[in-house]
This record gives structure tokens, sequence and C-alpha cells, in this order.
């Protein structure tokens, strides 16, 4: 969902493109899957389901982002520990199905604990475990980030067959090149410029936690945790009004 921090504002355009997509196809959604808490976007995922169903879901270790995040917020009261609020939690290395394709779950942290690519076919939903060849990695200094994590997860990717599809989270392109969201397990191998197969893991590890000394802030960190926490919602209100909380001196 768009959110103006400044108002206090949200808007659903771009989760409505998809939405408007969807039904312009008259396609049936099964699942809303979540890569991860992503610490710099809000979730439309209930929206999304009350527009068109189906399940929401993410990895079962959610429990450890919840655990680490909900004494700093202090909304045990309307974030459930337990991770009720998604409709499922995968396990490890879970088959499931997305109509007659076979989907798998790999857990790969690193940029948090609970990061999460789902192989459905042979197209790989990364999040923001990695970027496209000319971009690296995702940064490792959230909380339970691990730079270590990251390589021994992507090096599970690529074990994944050379011709399979990478669809990343994000794309931060170089000057000159347009956003583009998709590469191969191949490409990555051969060129990615943080992690590839002349990379060791101690070069790796030292220069992504070297990177992201000092690393700003996301803008929308604060909310989105909040919000994405809870699968999209804004929690309990008070007086019919919904609350972002900030916590003073904390992160």
């Amino acid at each position: 969902m768009g959110f103006d921090i400044s108002s206090g504002r949200i808007d659903t355009k771009s989760a409505d493109i998809v939405i408007d997509f969807i039904k312009d196809r008259a396609m049936e959604v099964e699942w809303i899957l979540e890569t991860h808490i992503h610490a710099d976007h809000l979730t439309a995922a209930k929206y999304i389901k009350e527009k068109l169903g189906g399940k929401t879901a993410i990895s079962k270790h959610i429990l450890k982002v919840l655990k680490a995040w909900l004494p700093i917020f202090n909304s045990e009261n309307d974030i459930p520990i337990d991770g009720s609020q998604f409709d499922y939690l995968f396990e490890d290395n879970e088959i499931f199905k997305i109509g007659d394709i076979e989907a798998k779950v790999i857990h790969t942290p690193g940029h948090t604990p609970a990061d999460t690519s789902y192989v459905i076919g042979d197209a790989v939903f990364v999040g923001d475990t990695i970027f496209m060849p000319d971009v690296g990695t995702g940064r490792c200094d959230f909380p339970g980030g691990s730079a270590s994590d990251s390589y021994d997860s992507i090096k599970k990717l690529f074990r994944l067959p050379d011709n399979y599809r990478i669809f990343v989270g994000h794309d931060y392109p170089p000057q000159g090149r347009e956003v583009m969201p998709m590469t191969t397990i191949s490409e990555q191998k051969k060129s990615n410029i943080r992690i590839n197969d002349k990379v060791s893991k101690n070069e790796f590890i030292n220069k992504r936690n070297t990177d992201d000394v000092g690393m700003a802030v996301p803008k929308l960190l604060l909310p989105s945790i909040q919000v994405n926490l809870r699968s999209g919602g804004f929690g309990n209100s008070i007086n019919g009004i919904e609350y972002i909380k900030i916590p003073i001196n904390k992160i």
C-alpha cells in the first residue's frame, strides 16, 4: 500500500492495479505469499484478501521476528505473537500447490531471519535475498540479519537448475539501465557483483558487513514493520482511529 508518512494517509493504488489485472483475466487467488516482513513498504495482503480471497502465508520463522519486535512496539494486545494473523505458516522445504503447479518453500535467511523463497515451477520468488546481478544482495543489518546466513541461503538457490528464473523483490538499477524484475540462476552464478561462483564466504561476509555499516534506516521502517507483522492490518482502533507507534531511541 502507499503511505504518506507526513500526513498519515494510505492509498491502495498499486494494489488496485494488481487486483484489476486478476479480475480482468477472471483468475482465482489461492495464496497471498509473503517472502518476509519488509522494512520499506506496507503489505496490501489484507486488502487483497478482502477483495479477492485466498490465504495469506509466510514462513514459520515469522515467530522469531514477532518475538524481536513486539516488545519494542508494546503491541502484544493487537499483534498475535503466535502468527495467527496469517492464514498459514510454512515449514521449511514444504511442498504445496498453486492450481496444478507444484511449489516449494526454501528458507533463505540473512536479510532477516524469516526470509523465504518460493520455487513455483521454474520461477523463484526471492524477495530481498538476492537482487539483479549488477546490484547484488539484500542488506543484513536488520535485527536478526546475518551475512553468513545470507551467503548460505544464496548458495541454496544456486543449487537450483541454471535455467530457473529469479524474480527479485526490488531493483535499484545503475544509471543507464531500466528497472528489471527477472534474471536466472545461471546469470547470478556467473556475474552477481557480491556473490558468484568465484566469491568465498569470508569475502562475501566481510564486504557485506562493511558496506552495511552506517546504511540509512528505510524511511518507512517503523510503519512497515507494524503493519506487515499484522499481515496488512493497523491494529485495534481507538475512538475509530488507527495508529502507528513511533518508539523513541529504540531502533
